[in-house]
């Protein structure tokens, strides 16, 4: 039985949550507070095998928002 899955990439040295939400069967996910380090981010999509078809940030802080761009960039 198929399912969502969970993953926690803790980022930059503070060890923020970065989480990244996925659908077992599709592999379709999302990321969740891209904070930083975005080598790691990809590393762990790459990882898991993931289409990631959204950037999801709770809210505008620096340690929440910090490598989405590099991310998106990194995924087109």
């Amino acid at each position: 039985m198929a399912g969502l899955r969970v993953a926690v990439v803790p980022v930059t040295p503070f060890q923020q949550n970065c989480t990244l939400l996925w659908d077992e069967a599709t592999r379709e996910a999302v990321v969740i507070d891209a904070g930083g380090d975005a080598p790691e981010i990809l590393s762990a999509i790459e990882k898991n095998a993931l289409r990631v078809r959204a950037l999801w940030i709770t809210h505008g802080h620096l340690d929440h928002a910090g490598a989405v761009l590099d991310v998106r960039d990194a995924l087109r």
